[in-house]
């Protein structure tokens, strides 16, 4: 995952109205934590780990809308499923996964 992209996220985050400041803040530490987790993944399984970039930079700017988040819940669970298979191998990333499920859900998504 590129400083770009985290970037990117970070600011679709930050610019949403609806999510209070402390939310805000655990979004962008969590996703601070999941960049070099990626970043090892991508070194043994570089398609896997473009696909979670992809799910992680989706979930984000659909949290960061005022609309509904169904489909919100619909990404996290691919996010989810994406990352299972690497349990043993990379347990940083799914932890992190976790968190950053976490803390969306926090926000009643």
């Amino acid at each position: 995952m590129t400083n770009e992209r985290i970037e990117k996220i970070k600011s679709a985050v930050k610019a949403a109205d609806h999510i209070p400041p402390e939310k805000k803040a655990e979004l962008s530490a969590v996703l601070t934590k999941l960049k070099p987790a990626i970043a090892n993944l991508e070194q043994t399984h570089a398609e896997d780990a473009q696909n979670i970039s992809r799910f992680v930079e989706a979930s984000a700017h659909k949290a960061a809308r005022k609309e509904e988040h169904s489909e919100l819940k619909t990404v996290l669970g691919r996010l989810k499923q994406s990352v299972q298979k690497f349990e043993a191998s990379h347990p940083k990333l799914v932890a992190s996964v976790n968190d950053y499920s976490t803390v969306l859900s926090s926000l009643g998504v």
